[in-house]
């Protein structure tokens, strides 16, 4: 099992931001990610940063710690100039990147560039279409492609990346097409649990819930012809009933609970005062260096 974190790229980084992503390393976490958003949900009226500047100087500023997003999409990002950038951060970072990715939302960014929102269906028509294509643009020194959404023409990607033969996917995904792509591109498999229980359900059944994911999971790896167990299962919590940050006693149930399940990542969120992400810092610090210990992990 391993402990990451998501840190909000809401300030600025000679107010704090440095400090926040230097002390994430100084905990053990395994990587801190940010999230790839234009702004989000009740931060929207405030301060938010891009996150590949910002974990460009996450890079410089860290040597041990991973680094990623959670995750990017195909709302606001095109394969040819993401691959792009991805190759120069994960340069940067000497090989610590990993790309969580992501359908996408209806929120902010699904609007952002002036588009009508996709449907369902459309964010994974693209979806389809953009994951096989980033996969080609980080493992190839040159691609021409022409699909429905997406195009390149002899696009050059050279040296490619420190990782080889790329960077690693992260794929988020809870429907059987997401799942697929998963199976097809993922080094390793995102969830947030199910979304439909985050108000209503119980701890107990949205951790059968993770379970019954984690088993179509694995079926489609079957059909596929590929055995999933060794793929990384990341669980990033604060969108489910359970409270894994309330206490240090909280956490070590979640995580042990979920390690059970087959997950092999938890990333908690890093505290934001006076926000939904509060929490106290005492026990945060303390999950982060005793938690996993507590468990044998």
């Amino acid at each position: 099992m391993r402990l990451s974190t998501v840190i909000l790229p809401i300030k600025r980084w000679h107010e704090g931001g440095r400090e926040d992503w230097q002390r994430a390393e100084e905990l053990g976490f395994h990587t801190a990610y940010t999230y790839d958003h234009l702004s989000w949900r009740t931060f929207r009226d405030g301060p938010w940063f891009g996150a590949v500047p910002t974990l460009t100087a996450a890079a410089a500023a860290t040597s041990r710690l991973r680094l990623g997003t959670l995750v990017t999409s195909p709302n606001f990002r095109h394969p040819v100039t993401l691959a792009k950038e991805l190759i120069t951060l994960d340069d940067v970072s000497n090989g610590r990147i990993t790309l969580g990715i992501g359908a996408g939302g209806s929120g902010f960014d699904a609007t952002a560039l002036g588009q009508t929102p996709w449907t369902p269906r459309e964010r994974a028509d693209r979806f389809g279409e953009f994951v096989p294509l980033l996969d080609r643009l980080l493992t190839q020194d040159v691609v021409s492609y022409q699909g429905v959404h997406y195009s390149a023409d002899e696009v050059r990607n050279i040296p490619g990346c420190m990782q080889r033969p790329r960077l690693p996917f992260a794929v988020a995904a809870t429907g059987p097409r997401g799942m697929r792509l998963a199976v097809m591109h993922g080094q390793a498999w995102v969830t947030t649990g199910d979304p439909a229980l985050y108000e209503t359900g119980t701890p107990q059944e949205s951790l059968a819930a993770v379970y019954g994911q984690i088993g179509r999971l694995t079926e489609l790896g079957h059909a596929a012809g590929r055995d999933v167990r060794p793929m990384e299962k990341i669980m990033l919590t604060g969108f489910t009933p359970d409270r894994p940050l309330e206490s240090f006693e909280a956490f070590v149930d979640f995580a042990g609970s979920h390690a059970e399940a087959g997950i092999t990542e938890i990333v908690i969120h890093w505290p934001v005062p006076d926000t939904y992400f509060h929490a106290d810092r005492k026990i945060f610090e303390r999950i982060a260096t005793e938690g996993l210990a507590q468990l044998g992990g």
